[in-house]
């Protein structure tokens, strides 16, 4: 059954009808691989490496690390970024690096920043490691790959206490690993994914914030997916929250600041639909780091 599982994932995969994007649970606090338009809104450098086991217990579950930094510039208007990650599933692995543009617009009430990223992304995969009985054709034949270049797009409005953004990512629709088989070719598709963002910091008492967020993703050919998370803040050290995924998951999340430069969180999934037989949950751990490079342009204190 595991084998089985492992191969409607990888088809899922190379077929583009299924969210192709890396998931990550605490997308609250690391939006930069959402919404290129989120650079520099922490108004200091910030940067974030996080690491991600999903469906610990299945053989060849997805495994996934991202690297990502942003700073505004001493010009208030534009801010700089970028990221790179490595997602593995089973055979398959995804590698991909983009550097971030935002040129931000003072508001009275907060920031609008409009954000485009661009680079370049790489697939590839490990036949030999996939052990079937009868194969079919799309696991015969040779797989090629190509470096793909990829740009991303999105608007981020915030201020200290609310946030909302829209972006798309892989605008450019490219086509990647060919498979040939009798001289027939048969590629995959990178198809255009859709994100709405929101989020408030709602003040309970002088001790505790309140934080509802919600992320919403869209994809051509499969289910829209909502993200709807709380979190409470305690004393600006320490957050514990919630997050339901309509696709079949509650996340539990919790977050230290380690004083005013580290940031330390970690995540739970648990599956509760058809998964939930098959796996033992999924892992996110993540390191935050900010440093005030430019001197006093941090808002004190960051919400999100």
């Amino acid at each position: 059954m595991k084998k089985l599982i492992l191969i409607i994932i990888l088809l899922a995969s190379l077929g583009g009808y299924a969210q192709q994007d890396v998931l990550f649970s605490q997308f609250m606090f690391n939006k930069l691989t959402v919404n290129p338009a989120y650079a520099g809104s922490r108004e200091v450098f910030s940067a974030d490496a996080v690491y991600r086991y999903q469906w610990v217990g299945i053989d060849g579950a997805p495994k996934t690390f991202s690297l990502s930094m942003h700073a505004p510039l001493r010009n208030d208007h534009i801010a700089l970024g970028g990221y790179v990650y490595n997602d593995k599933i089973g055979p398959v692995v995804e590698q991909g690096a983009l550097l971030t543009y935002a040129y931000r617009i003072t508001l009275p009430t907060g920031k609008l920043s409009f954000g485009l990223s661009a680079g370049f992304k790489y697939n590839d995969v490990n036949w030999n490691m996939i052990e079937i009985e009868d194969p079919d054709f799309s696991f015969q034949g040779q797989y090629k790959n190509k470096l793909l270049p990829d740009a991303n797009f999105g608007i981020y409005y915030y201020s200290n206490r609310v946030f909302a953004g829209l972006s798309s990512k892989q605008l450019l629709q490219n086509e990647y690993g060919m498979v040939e088989q009798d001289g027939k070719k048969t590629y995959s598709k990178l198809l255009r994914h859709f994100y709405g963002m929101a989020g408030v910091a709602v003040p309970v008492s002088d001790q505790v914030i309140f934080r509802p967020s919600i992320l919403v993703k869209y994809v051509k050919d499969a289910p829209w997916q909502m993200d709807l998370n709380a979190s409470f803040l305690f004393n600006d050290l320490f957050s514990l929250g919630m997050t339901y995924r309509t696709a079949g998951d509650l996340v539990f999340l919790t977050e230290i600041n380690i004083g005013k430069k580290y940031r330390l969180g970690y995540s739970y999934d648990m599956s509760v639909k058809e998964l939930v037989h098959y796996n033992s949950g999924s892992h996110e751990i993540r390191l935050g780091l900010d440093l005030d490079l430019l001197k006093n342009r941090m808002y004190t204190p960051r919400y999100f």
